[in-house]
């Protein structure tokens, strides 16, 4: 049975932090404040794949007032979600990030190819892709960054 999931995640640029999307570490004067590395792609993806299976969400499984994930990987963390849904076969993913800065496209194919990796897919069965928000509001006011993610599944029927 084929099921699908979106996922969403957004969080505040500071100063300090690298700035990670996608498990691509990326240069910018900011990064992403978070518990963990604060990925917002991973996250949305990790989302995405656990709502697919109606599994609840990242902080169901990785809480951020459990100290385990403090500045965890996401990639990580996508391996292990992929792992919690072994039976299942993930057919595709597709993600936007919105980002006024910086730009993205040199990093897309880097972001695709360590997504598809943890999740063990072809990179041609995960799209990535950046947009910006036209300057609105406060990922316009490049105060955040968010994403937003689409995954396909196969489930497996129960007996």
């Amino acid at each position: 049975m084929n099921r699908v999931g979106i996922g969403y995640d957004v969080h505040q640029l500071k100063a300090g932090r690298p700035l990670v999307l996608g498990g691509v570490t990326i240069e910018h004067s900011t990064g992403l404040d978070g518990h963990s590395d604060a990925d917002v792609l991973t996250h949305a993806v990790i989302d995405a794949l656990l709502g697919a299976v109606a599994d609840g969400d990242i902080g169901t499984h990785f809480p951020d007032s459990d100290d385990t994930w403090r500045d965890a990987d996401s990639i990580d963390l996508l391996r292990a979600t992929c792992v919690r849904l072994e039976a299942v076969t993930i057919v595709n993913v597709d993600a936007t990030i919105v980002a006024e800065r910086p730009k993205l496209a040199g990093y897309i194919d880097a972001m695709r190819s360590r997504l598809a990796d943890a999740m063990g897919l072809d990179p041609g069965r995960v799209s990535v892709k950046a947009t910006t928000a036209e300057t609105m509001g406060a990922l316009g006011r490049e105060e955040g960054i968010a994403a937003i993610a689409i995954a396909t599944v196969n489930q497996p029927e129960a007996a």
